[in-house]
């Protein structure tokens, strides 16, 4: 019998256009995982941390970063997931536009699981997306609590 809970899937992401596509292939690759939309880090970071339903109180989840956010960098929402003794197995999946070398060694050398820079023609973005989503119906996700 299998007892794990479900993973909910935060997604940090300040572009709505972004965030339709990448919940839209998600769904398409199969995940029908609870998804929960944060347009900027600081109400998300609230939720990670403090909201009853949020990983560090209710885990498992799996975090999906864009690093370009309107209030805070993403690279520091990876540092405050990554450094917390009950979200450091949280998985971060960093998706975002930036492919600077120094950013993706930066966001590894944080702790980030993955870093995916979303291609800019909407073809191969939505095709990136969904591969995302086989993926994530393929890997195993920690609880918190344990």
């Amino acid at each position: 019998m299998n007892d794990q809970r479900p993973v909910n899937i935060i997604m940090i992401e300040d572009d709505e256009g972004h965030a339709r596509l990448i919940e839209k292939n998600i769904r398409r690759a199969g995940i029908s995982n609870h998804l929960r939309h944060f347009l900027d880090g600081g109400t998300a970071l609230d939720f990670l941390f403090n909201h009853p339903e949020g990983p560090a109180k209710n885990g498992p989840a799996l975090v999906l970063l864009d690093l370009n956010l309107p209030d805070m960098s993403g690279t520091d929402i990876l540092q405050r997931i990554k450094s917390d003794e009950a979200l450091k197995r949280t998985p971060v999946v960093v998706l975002t536009t930036t492919d600077d070398k120094v950013e993706i060694q930066r966001c590894y050398d944080l702790g980030c699981n993955v870093y995916i820079t979303k291609p800019v023609n909407y073809e191969n973005f939505a095709d990136a997306i969904r591969q995302l989503g086989l993926f994530l119906s393929v890997i195993q996700v920690p609880d918190p609590q344990a």
